[in-house]
C-alpha cells in the first residue's frame, strides 16, 4: 500500500491524492505539516530532506516533489491513461506540469495565501493585486490553449489536468473577479464532475 506524507488541504499533496485516487490505488495518507508539525522530525527528514510535503512511500521507493510523484504513479500504474502512450501527447501534458509550477503557482499562490491564509490586518495588498493581476494574465494563457480540447493534452483526461486542476480550484473559489473564460470554465466543469476531483480537491479553501 502506498504511504502518502501531507495535510489533506495543501495543493501538493492533493495532486498526489487525487492521482491515487483516479487509479484506484489503496494509500494510506498521514497528517504532516504546518499545524501537524512532522516535518521537522529526524524520521521524516530522513525520507525528504527538504521538510516539506508530500512525500510518498512505495515498497523500497521514497519520493518527492509533488508532479514527480503525479508522473510516477501515472507511469507505473496508469500507462495509457494519465500516462499517455503518445509521446507528443505525453509531452504535452507534461509542458503543462511543469508550468504549473514554474508560472502559473507562483503567480496564484501570493493570491491564495494572502487572502486565505492571512489576517486581514497582515495582509499586502499590493503584492496581492500584482499576483491577482499576473494570475488572470496566466489562465488566459490556459484559455486560449484549451479551445477545441477537453483537457490540456487532447481529448483525454491525463497527468497534465491534475497539476493544473488543482489550481484552477484554488482560481474559482478565491473571492476575486474573474474574467470571461469559457474554455478554462468549461475544463474546470468537467473536471469538477470526475468523482477523484469531487472527493480530494473539491472543498472550501483553507
Amino acid at each position: 500500500m502506498l504511504k502518502i506524507w501531507g495535510r489533506a488541504n495543501s495543493i501538493n499533496v492533493q495532486k498526489v491524492l487525487w492521482c491515487a485516487e483516479e487509479l484506484g490505488l489503496p494509500y494510506q495518507r498521514i497528517d504532516a505539516g504546518m499545524e501537524y508539525g512532522v516535518v521537522n522530525t529526524a524520521e521524516y527528514r530522513k525520507l525528504n530532506p527538504n521538510g516539506l510535503v508530500p512525500t510518498l512511500e512505495d515498497g523500497n521507493l521514497v519520493l518527492w516533489e509533488s508532479n514527480a510523484i503525479v508522473r510516477y504513479l501515472a507511469a507505473r500504474y496508469g500507462a495509457g491513461s494519465l500516462w499517455p502512450t503518445d509521446p507528443a501527447v505525453r509531452a504535452d501534458s507534461d509542458k503543462w506540469m511543469d508550468w504549473q509550477v514554474s508560472t502559473l503557482w507562483t503567480r496564484l499562490r501570493p493570491v491564495f495565501w494572502g487572502l486565505i491564509r492571512t489576517p486581514p490586518e497582515k495582509r499586502n495588498a499590493q503584492e496581492i493585486e500584482t499576483a491577482y493581476q499576473k494570475t488572470r494574465e496566466a489562465f488566459a494563457i490556459l484559455d486560449q490553449a484549451l479551445a477545441g480540447r477537453q483537457y490540456v493534452a487532447g481529448d483525454a483526461f491525463t497527468m497534465g489536468d491534475i497539476a493544473l486542476g488543482v489550481a484552477a480550484q484554488r482560481w474559482f473559489n478565491l473571492p476575486v473577479e474573474r474574467p470571461a473564460a469559457p474554455n478554462l470554465e468549461a475544463w474546470y466543469q468537467r473536471l469538477r464532475e470526475r468523482p477523484a476531483f469531487s472527493k480530494i480537491v473539491d472543498h472550501p479553501l483553507t
